[in-house]
Formats: C-alpha cells, sequence, structure tokens
C-alpha cells in the first residue's frame, strides 16, 4: 500500500512539474494491475491532457465521468478537452455542469468563453 501511495505522489508530483511523460510511463503499468482504478485513471487522463494527446484523453475522460459523474476535475477535463478539439458546442454542457458543481471562477469564465464561440451568449 505504502508503494502504491509513494508511486500516487511522485506521478502527481510529475504531471504538477509539467512532465507528462515520464508521469504516464509510471502510471500505466500501475493501470495495467488495477483497470478498474479511477484515481489512476484520472492521472493518466491529466496526463494525455497535458501532452495534448486529446483523443485519448477524451476517451480516458468520458470513462471517468460515466464512472463517477460527480467528478468536478474530470468533467471540466472533459470540458476543456472537448474546447481544444475545437468542439465547443459539446464542450458546453460539461464546462457548465462542472461550474455548477463548483463554483470556481475559472470554471465560470470557461463556461462564457465557451457561450461566446457557440454564440450562446
Amino acid at each position: 500500500m505504502e508503494t502504491r501511495t509513494n508511486s500516487y505522489q511522485a506521478i502527481r508530483a510529475l504531471l504538477e512539474s509539467r512532465q507528462p511523460r515520464e508521469a504516464l510511463a509510471m502510471v500505466e503499468p500501475l493501470i495495467a494491475d488495477e483497470p478498474h482504478n479511477l484515481s489512476l485513471r484520472v492521472l493518466r487522463a491529466w496526463g494525455l491532457f497535458a501532452r495534448a494527446s486529446l483523443g485519448p484523453a477524451e476517451a480516458e475522460l468520458r470513462h471517468i465521468v460515466e464512472a463517477d459523474p460527480s467528478d468536478v476535475w474530470a468533467r471540466f477535463a472533459l470540458g476543456r478537452t472537448l474546447e481544444r478539439q475545437s468542439r465547443p458546442a459539446e464542450a458546453l454542457p460539461h464546462l457548465r455542469m462542472a461550474f455548477a458543481m463548483s463554483g470556481d471562477v475559472e470554471h465560470e469564465i470557461a463556461v462564457l468563453r465557451v457561450e461566446r464561440a457557440v454564440g450562446a451568449v
């Protein structure tokens, strides 16, 4: 258990220091051992998003949101991933939901930006 916690912390540290390639290299074998572990899959999604692997990030985030609809970070990241793929109409519901769940100013700004992009304002 301690080794897994140390690995999780090391992966987070790599992602926070903007080293997604290294983080993904660490998280993949852990996911192979625990494919249903959402915490590990969130780390993978973060790494994919940071590396701009948007298709795989989208697939991972959709899985996470389906498994845990209350995951605000995953919902917001899915919206941002869709926005970065020039799919604002698809992004907007996820961004709105993230803002409704969190009240976070960053989420509100994303909603306003995407609403303008789709002409919803």
